[in-house]
This record gives structure tokens, sequence and C-alpha cells, in this order.
């Protein structure tokens, strides 16, 4: 039966080859580049044409003119197929266009062909529920893969005039790790297809996209959090909400380092990864890196408060100065402290009463235009000057 459906497969890719090279050249049709697009992606699932697959690279990297003719190429193969060796085929071969890292690959934007509902029609439901979902979960990280690549161009364009927000990198890393969440969901679920040799060479371009992704999360995590803690004049300190958003990051970031060190036992057990080469995940935040964050952000909520508080403190506040005499010891000392809060003794209440009393007597003065000047006490009668006797007889 399987040598059967091998027959069919290779019976449809002539076909397919046939009826691309008696096709009119146009400007979104090159038969030749569509005959070697269905010679990479064909009905074999017993091994991988990387000979046509370079072949298609090279033609990419020769004129952004012959990138219409190749996406048309492959997205009108895509939508064609239930054949889900074709599908996972071209998958891998935009995989590979898309790691070209060429101008025009990054106007492509979403990708021109929908697999987010892929299902077999070659094989039982029962039998090829594991391939569908691989190809299913594949298509849902290239298509926001392709995406990123836009935002990402725009993003460097605009930070070449001025240095980017603290905020919007802390949101484009966001947007990095829900990313890796996707690649990380591209693996065999069943046991069937863990022993098939095409999902063992797709594991290996994902496990190596795998690297890519977390090595970039890893350096833009590394400047975030310097930027952080960075208080220096030309970099503002971070607000509440920088704060949230990259503590949230750094939990995310220790979550995922748990499920890369699933993924990367589950390789290994595959054999896409030896043992030895197996990397080990470091986790990236540390438990220091969360305290201080939120020291940072207790720091600014008290510093909103403050703010918020601070005029009315300063109204209703005053200040006392209160000299402390300690007697004549030769112990102690003189001293003035500064309080915030007066202290009221009975034995000086009426004096304060007093003060108020000429207080107000003055005032009222000061609005009738005079001025009451009194005379200085006169001072103490002298005690009589008595003069010894001096002469003595």
């Amino acid at each position: 039966m399987k040598l059967w459906k091998r027959a069919v497969g290779v019976l449809k890719d002539k076909r397919s080859i046939y009826v691309a090279g008696v096709s009119r050249r146009t400007s979104y049709r090159n038969p030749q580049l569509e005959a070697i697009i269905i010679k990479a992606t064909s009905h074999d699932d017993s091994f991988v044409d990387y000979k046509n697959f370079q072949r298609v690279y090279q033609w990419a990297r020769t004129s952004p003119l012959y990138m219409k003719p190749l996406i048309w190429s492959l997205s009108n193969r895509m939508d064609k197929t239930r054949s889900w060796v074709v599908a996972l085929k071209g998958l891998m071969l935009i995989h590979g266009i898309i790691c070209c890292k060429i101008p025009a690959v990054q106007r492509i934007g979403r990708l021109p062909f929908d697999l987010s509902s892929f299902a077999d029609g070659h094989s039982r439901p029962s039998k090829a529920w594991g391939f569908n979902v691989f190809v299913r979960a594949y298509f849902a990280y290239l298509d926001q893969r392709s995406m990123l690549i836009v935002s990402e161009t725009k993003a460097m364009m605009a930070a070449a005039s001025s240095r980017p927000d603290l905020a919007e990198e802390l949101e484009r890393l966001a947007t990095w790790q829900a990313l890796l969440d996707l690649l990380l969901q591209v693996r065999p679920q069943a046991e069937n297809v863990r022993k098939v040799g095409l999902i063992f060479e797709a594991m290996i371009c994902v496990v190596t996209e795998v690297f890519e992704v977390y090595g970039r999360i890893r350096r833009a995590i590394d400047r975030a959090v310097s930027r952080v803690y960075d208080a220096s004049p030309s970099s503002p300190p971070p607000g509440k909400a920088e704060a949230c958003l990259a503590i949230g990051i750094l939990r995310k970031a220790r979550a995922q380092g748990d499920e890369l060190s699933f993924f990367f036992e589950l390789c290994r057990e595959m054999g896409v990864l030896n043992a030895s080469f197996c990397p080990r995940v470091d986790r990236i935040p540390d438990e220091e890196d969360f305290r201080e964050i939120e020291r940072i952000i207790d720091g600014v909520s008290k510093r909103e408060l403050s703010l918020d508080c601070g005029d009315h403190d300063h109204d209703d506040q005053d200040c006392a100065i209160v000299v402390v005499d300690h007697g004549e010891s030769e112990n102690y000392s003189s001293k003035t402290i500064i309080t915030d809060k007066w202290e009221v003794f009975d034995d000086d209440q009426d004096y304060f009463n007093s003060r108020r009393m000429m207080e107000k007597e003055n005032e009222v003065a000061s609005n009738d235009h005079a001025l009451m000047l009194l005379p200085p006490p006169p001072p103490p009668p002298a005690p009589p000057l008595v003069l010894p006797d001096l002469i003595t007889f």
C-alpha cells in the first residue's frame, strides 16, 4: 500500500512539472522556477531534496524580480495539496527563504497561503492527526515570524534616528517571547510521528530556530534590565508601568526556561541533538533582579504618593525650635532640637494667651495706621554707694 502511494505521488509530481513547463511565462509565472519548486516539495517522504532547496534560494538572492513568481508558485502548490509531506516541505522551503534576510523577503508580511486548518486527505484521521498538528503549529509560527520581520524592519529604521523608549523595547521583547511559545509547540506529539525521517529533518530546522530566537531574547533581556536599572540624565528613570512590564517579562522568561529544558530533552530522545551537545538552559532572571525591580516599583509608588500629598503636608506642618537646657551640670551642654510638633505646657498657657492678645492689638493698630511706641522701662535705681572708712584713729 505504501509503495502504491509513493507511485501515485511520483505521477502527480511529473504531471505538475509538465504543466509548469508548457505554461506561458508572465510576471507571476516562471516555468523554470516553478519546476524547481515542485521538485523541492515532492510527495516523496523518504528524503528532502536540499539540492533544489538551494537552487530556490539562489533564485531568491539573484534579483527581487524573481520573488513574485517564487511566492506565487509556492502558494499555488500549498493551496492545492492535501498531502502532509508536500505541506511540510513547503513550510521548510519558506522557512529557508525567510532566513535569507534579503530586502524582498522583509516585505512579505503574512504568508500568502493558509495551512491553519490543514488536514491530510490520504490517510485515516487516526493516523494523520499527529502530522496535521505538526503542520498547523509550524505554519502558525512561520506566519507570525514573517509578520514580525516587517515590524522589526520598521523599528530598526526608526531606531536609526532615535533610541526607542524603554516601554517600546519591553513590548517588543514580550512579542518575541510570545513567538518563542509558538515555536516550542512545533514538536511531534504522536508516537508514530517521531519515527518519520521527514519529521526528523523538520525538527533540525526548528531546533536551529529555537537557538536563534532564544539567544535574541536573552540579549534583549540583558539590554532591557540594564535600562531599567539605569538612572543617568540621558535615560529617565523607569516608571511603574515599565517596571511592572519588566518583572512580567522576567517571570515569563523563567517559565520558558523550564519549557526549553523539556523541549531539548524531547529532541535528545528523538536523536535530533546528541546528549553531549544538548545545551543546558540557564535561568535568565535572578532572584535579585526580581527584588530590585520590586523595589523600583515600590519606590515609584511612594514617590507618586508623596507628590500627590506633598502640597497638603506643607500647608499643615510647622516647625519649632526647642532649646533644651540641662542646667549648670558640667556633663551636659545646651542643644537645639528642630521638631514639627508644638509642645504646650500648662505653666506656659498664660504666657501664650497674653501674647495672642498683644498680637491682636498690634494688628488693630496697624490697620488704623497707628504706630504704638512703648517707652523703655526706667532703669532700676542704683544702690547707695557706701565708702569704707579708711581713716582710723
